[in-house]
């Protein structure tokens, strides 16, 4: 990557998730990458030369890579803004710790074709924008907005401070398909193993479930968030 260009990033605004550094390298630049590294809480690797030249697929890396998100994160004003843009109702989407990039990629996709304002993620605990998100997206990774958040609960107060209801899947919620979907609304989806947290569960505005008849009493995260985002579609399009 270079010198220069790790320094331009590293002031920019851009998300970035590690910094490499060659072992035993020094001299001003490097000593002004750390420097600017170590101020914005970003970590930083000392390796050898041979992991800098594997991770550049042996370019011209002068000691220093950035590991960088793939695609730039979205702030929360970009989704509401995004709705108005459109003059609908807010429809968000929140993902609590999903973990399997092909379920983020699929989410993406299906909100891009559903209509979904945005994405909201949490930051621990959780996959980000990476390469394998963005080809399961198909592209929509470039159309649907996406947030990063610290704490998942604290946006939810926010959320429905600024009149976005909330709505959570859960066995023991009403049929999804009786959902009021005509108001600005969030709706969470959890983790493939643990589902939703239980503070952001008793936070939720409603419980909604999807009715089967299997054996199996539970849907992949990215179907279950697909029937959900298409039952909105369906009921604000018809």
């Amino acid at each position: 990557m270079g010198r220069h260009p790790v320094l331009e990033i590293l002031k920019s605004e851009r998300d970035i998730n590690k910094i490499f550094i060659q072992e035993g390298l020094g001299g001003e630049k490097i000593g002004d990458i750390i420097h600017l590294a170590k101020e914005r809480k970003i970590q930083i690797q000392s390796v050898p030369k041979s992991k800098l030249d594997t991770l550049s697929d042996n370019a011209v890396h002068q000691g220093v890579i950035a590991a960088t998100a793939a695609f730039q994160y979205a702030v929360l004003d970009d989704l509401f803004e995004a709705a108005a843009a459109k003059n609908e109702d807010p429809f968000f989407i929140i993902l609590d710790g999903v973990e399997d990039p092909h379920n983020l990629g699929s989410v993406l996709r299906t909100a891009d074709a559903c209509g979904a304002h945005g994405v909201i993620i949490p930051k621990r605990r959780a996959v980000g924008l990476t390469a394998t998100v963005a080809k399961a997206s198909t592209g929509a990774i470039e159309h649907v907005p996406v947030v990063r958040v610290t704490n998942l609960h604290r946006t939810v107060e926010e959320l429905k401070e600024r009149g976005v209801w909330i709505y959570a899947t859960d066995m023991s919620g009403q049929d999804y398909r009786q959902w009021d979907t005509t108001l600005p609304l969030a709706m969470i989806i959890g983790n493939e193993g643990k589902g939703i947290s239980r503070l952001l569960k008793e936070s939720a505005d409603g419980l909604l479930t999807i009715p089967m008849v299997g054996h199996v009493q539970s849907l992949n995260a990215g179907v279950a968030a697909g029937l959900m985002m298409y039952e909105v579609f369906r009921k604000r399009h018809v």
